[in-house]
């Protein structure tokens, strides 16, 4: 069992299970101030039942709450994954798609930032490893702001294969690094994939090798690089900027 704690991702999780008939609730609340009460009136008005519990009660079943939590089963059963093949056959003719391929991004902080991101930027979809990305779900939830119940997600064994595919269906490949060229002398117009690497190890050297090119973001600090969650916002702006 689940509990959501975020506002956010509470609001995002009841307007999901609206759109998509995915079961939640109960929302439990235990402090009834005016934010709270928003989401009550949200969770009413779509039939979900609220509970009133007790402060105590509340922390023993979600640590970390602002007086209020929604209890859901499963977050990875509900979200919109997909296969990146009938991702592929989808496209049909459509030129100008935004993938991101993440590799190895452990911390759920950074990746449910990425989410949110690509929810407000337009990524199309978002491709990682099945074993080692992040996907602490309640964190992953709150960070994402409840992006997560709308980016589509693909998951896969090989990011390396993953790569090809994509590159087979005419995407240009592109890896981040903070020594690569300047981003902003590259087309991003059309079928555009990016790699993002975790921030210790970077892009693993195989899939490097499949990128078409390496970019990276001109900057001007003292401190060696940009968290890789900034970076992906930095490189899905420019690439919606090339789009008008």
């Amino acid at each position: 069992m689940i509990y959501l704690t975020g506002f956010h991702a509470i609001e995002e999780r009841i307007k999901f299970a609206k759109s998509t008939g995915a079961a939640c609730g109960p929302l439990l609340l235990a402090k009834p101030g005016p934010r709270a009460k928003e989401v009550v009136a949200l969770a009413v008005n779509n039939n979900i039942r609220v509970d009133r519990v007790g402060t105590f009660e509340l922390e023993g079943l979600a640590p970390g709450n602002r007086g209020i939590a929604l209890r859901v089963d499963d977050i990875k059963s509900d979200r919109p994954d997909v296969k990146l093949e009938e991702f592929i056959e989808n496209l049909g003719d459509r030129k100008d798609s935004l993938v991101l391929l993440l590799d190895e991004i452990t911390d759920p902080h950074n990746y449910g930032a990425i989410l949110r991101t690509c929810d407000q930027l337009g990524a199309d979809l978002v491709v990682s490893r099945n074993r080692r990305s992040a996907k602490h779900a309640e964190v992953l939830s709150k960070t994402s702001a409840g992006a997560v119940n709308w980016v589509p997600q693909a998951e896969t064994a090989n990011l390396v294969r993953a790569a090809d595919n994509l590159k087979d269906a005419g995407f240009w490949i592109y890896g981040a690094d903070m020594e690569g060229e300047a981003l902003y002398k590259k087309d991003f117009s059309g079928r555009t994939a990016f790699v993002l690497g975790s921030e210790g190890a970077g892009v693993s050297r195989l899939l490097k090798e499949r990128c078409d090119a390496i970019v990276g973001i001109p900057c001007f600090g003292k401190i060696d690089s940009l968290n890789v969650s900034v970076a992906a916002g930095v490189l899905l702006y420019e690439a919606r900027r090339q789009r008008g």
